[in-house]
């Protein structure tokens, strides 16, 4: 575990020489287009064009998380009547091995679907967007396996051991973004099932994550929340470069995103198929910093109502994440290099010590249809053992090493072939339960659409 943690100034240490890198970048961008028209971008802003390059879009994420402005997301894209419509999502077909004397295997699917359709409205920008998943058919309760991974129920007891298949509606929201003038716009989203401000762009839409099958065992203390029935979520995006604020600099500080939500904290209950309508009984707020197309970071924090149903008590839960996306076109081919660094926590109203989660996660695109990745994770567990008298945490370690390759790879499909393995850390206390050394794998096939096609 310590190895683990080593990890982190490493990264952090790369990362902050990118960042002086692309903020020049950015800077010479915004010089070469001074007199450049301006015009709509994907969020639909009125930005010159060096604006528009380092604006994040909504599109790539689900609720109003952002990724870097550089990340392009396989989608297909239909432009009819003054409308945008988009179409995404990604399948996996797996054979999952989780080892171990609790370990099992098991035929699978991870798989979402994503339509949006966007148009403008008034002077603003009007987006509907809608996710829908078959996880609830494609791997029936008690859902995936994947050791010491813990959250929500099955037959009223907690899920130990597997991670739960997702809603089938899974968001259906509206996002609206008004410009108040050249400095500031306002945000308003918001529906049925949705996504509150709080948190990093879930694991199902994370550039870094796209090739794993698997969700992360800090999923619940990082970004479960991104199904939530019942979210109103409003706040203002700035563009620093253009604010007067005295004598500061702001010139390389891009964009900055304000906003708070009121949502229904509880967690999804078994029934995969209903949408469980509750009061706003919770809040969160997030800041988001976009300094440069290639970075994202934002810092949360939230207050959930009884979000566990068969769990006692409130929660406070605070997140903070860094991502990065460097597009590649030289040395190693047309790609990209995605990574993302995430602490979440969570204070349960009844215990005195918090549980913390650390995830690393990267991702490699090379030479167009190869991709290597990675995920490392530290992660505290309360819940391994629900039925007995005490809940004490273990420090669980879980390191992934992965690749997957495009045998079809066009303008309309993206389809690989992938796998991964995945070793663990645990104290020697577990090692009756879990085995000394378990290891777990997958292999996969991975559909999903071509990049950026569009059809009129």
């Amino acid at each position: 575990m310590r190895r683990a943690g080593l990890y982190l100034p490493v990264i952090a240490l790369l990362m902050s020489s990118s960042l002086a890198q692309d903020a020049d970048h950015d800077k010479n961008m915004s010089e070469q287009n001074q007199s450049a028209q301006t015009m709509p971008n994907r969020s639909g802003m009125n930005m010159n064009d060096a604006a528009v390059s380092s604006m994040p879009s909504f599109h790539p994420s689900s609720g109003t998380a952002w990724q870097p402005a550089s990340v392009t997301d396989p989608m297909w894209m239909i432009f009819r009547g003054g409308w945008e419509f988009m179409f995404h999502g990604t399948v996996f077909i797996t054979y999952n091995q989780q080892g171990g004397p609790r370990g099992e295997g098991k035929a699978e699917s991870t798989n979402y679907f994503m339509t949006m359709q966007q148009h403008r409205l008034g002077s603003g920008t009007l987006l509907l967007r809608q996710m829908f998943s078959a996880e609830s058919l494609t791997s029936p309760h008690p859902g995936f396996p994947e050791l010491f991974q813990t959250g929500e129920t099955y037959h009223g007891q907690p899920l130990v051991d597997h991670q739960h298949p997702h809603n089938v509606f899974a968001e259906l929201a509206a996002i609206y973004t008004l410009p108040l003038n050249e400095k500031v716009t306002w945000l308003l989203y918001g529906g049925p099932s949705a996504e509150p401000a709080l948190g990093p762009v879930t694991f199902m839409h994370r550039q870094s994550a796209s090739e794993d099958p698997e969700a992360p065992l800090g999923h619940h203390l990082q970004d479960s929340t991104h199904t939530s029935f019942g979210v109103v979520t409003t706040g203002f995006i700035f563009d620093l470069a253009k604010l007067d604020l005295s004598k500061l600099d702001l010139s390389k500080l891009g964009f900055l995103k304000v906003e708070g939500s009121a949502f229904n904290g509880h967690e999804p209950n078994e029934e995969r198929w209903s949408i469980q309508l509750a009061a706003l009984d919770s809040w969160s707020f997030r800041v988001t910093a976009a300094p440069t197309r290639n970075w994202t970071a934002q810092y949360s924090y939230g207050r959930l109502l009884h979000p566990e149903a068969v769990e006692p008590g409130d929660q406070k839960r605070q997140t903070a994440s860094l991502e990065y996306n460097r597009p590649l076109s030289a040395g190693m081919g047309k790609g990209y290099w995605a990574t993302s660094l995430i602490w979440g926590r969570v204070q349960k109203e009844f215990e005195l010590f918090p549980l913390n989660s650390y995830l690393l996660e990267s991702t490699l695109n090379f030479f167009t249809r190869n991709y290597a990745y990675t995920r490392l994770e530290l992660v505290d567990k309360d819940e391994l053992f629900p039925n007995a008298a005490t809940h004490p945490s273990y420090r669980i370690g879980a390191y992934t090493f992965g690749g997957v390759r495009d045998f079809v790879h066009n303008e309309h499909w993206q389809v690989g072939l992938g796998g991964d393995v995945t070793f663990y850390s645990k104290p020697a206390v577990l090692d009756p339960f879990y085995g000394n050394n378990p290891v777990s794998f997958h292999v996969f096939i991975r559909v999903r659409p071509g990049l950026m096609e569009h059809m009129h």
